[in-house]
């Protein structure tokens, strides 16, 4: 039976980053808060970092490791507030609402590109792994009883988040320097064109068209054959190779530590 782990280990799964990352800032609190206090013109990559390494700790550290990642997450958070006013409105990186969001675009985003690489769950996995992804939210603030219980109920709660969606200015100012990277070294650049046809490629069409991006059946068709080559080469590899990144954040980790 897959698990929360197996996909975790998947690196490929890191092409769905820029997905999760536009999902959450769609929220405007959320925009706001990542806008004001995440650097990312000068570090467009820190959060996308900081992430990675929260979530492979969680999904496959020691409990050590896992309440360490937490505590350093909320270590990041507590800055990262401001009441309502008349350019935004107000957010709290500590709020249970925002943070449950943004656990649930890194376990649908996790879902939706292993799918696309290897075939839809088995009901038992996909119930598993819908159960485990929880703990990305309730290592933090989100108590147990928010998180969707069931698949159905999740689906709901995406439906509806996703009709709440608003991409704001601030937005779409995050969107760009996280997708041109331009401060980045020069291989991350070099990879940035075929990461902004992922993303877009893989956001609903209501939030690809809020970021401004230009689809077409040529694009579409670029995005498929990407999806096909993924299909054919990806799980045939070693799985050393496919664990790779995740070993790397790993290693980084309790190196720091």
């Amino acid at each position: 039976m897959t698990s929360m782990a197996d996909l975790a280990r998947e690196g490929i799964l890191i092409t769905g980053a820029g997905r999760a990352v536009l999902l959450q800032i769609a929220d405007p609190a959320i925009g706001a808060g990542v806008a004001r206090h995440s650097g990312f013109s000068e570090r467009p990559l820190d959060r996308l970092h900081a992430t990675l390494t929260y979530v492979y700790a969680v999904a496959l550290g020691t409990p050590e490791e896992q309440r360490d990642a937490a505590r350093r997450v909320n270590r990041a958070h507590v800055p990262v507030r401001a009441r309502t006013d008349e350019a935004a409105p107000g957010y709290s990186a500590f709020d249970a609402q925002l943070q449950l969001w943004v656990a649930a675009t890194l376990y649908d985003t996790a879902v939706h590109v292993y799918e696309l690489v290897f075939g839809p769950l088995d009901d038992a996995s996909a119930e598993r792994v819908h159960r485990e992804y929880a703990v990305i939210g309730t290592s933090l603030q989100v108590p147990a009883e928010l998180w969707p219980a069931t698949r159905s109920d999740f689906a709901r709660y995406w439906d509806d988040r996703l009709a709440q969606l608003h991409v704001t200015s601030e937005a779409r100012h995050v969107a760009d320097e996280l997708l041109t990277a331009r401060s980045a070294p020069w291989f991350i650049r070099w990879l940035m064109p075929n990461v902004r046809l992922v993303t877009a490629a893989l956001l609903p069409p209501e939030l690809r068209a809020g970021y401004g991006f230009t689809w077409s059946a040529r694009q579409q068709g670029r995005f498929d054959r990407r999806v096909r080559f993924a299909r054919r080469v990806w799980p045939k590899l070693p799985h050393a190779v496919r664990g790779a990144t995740a070993d790397h954040y790993l290693k980084r980790m309790r190196a720091a530590r």
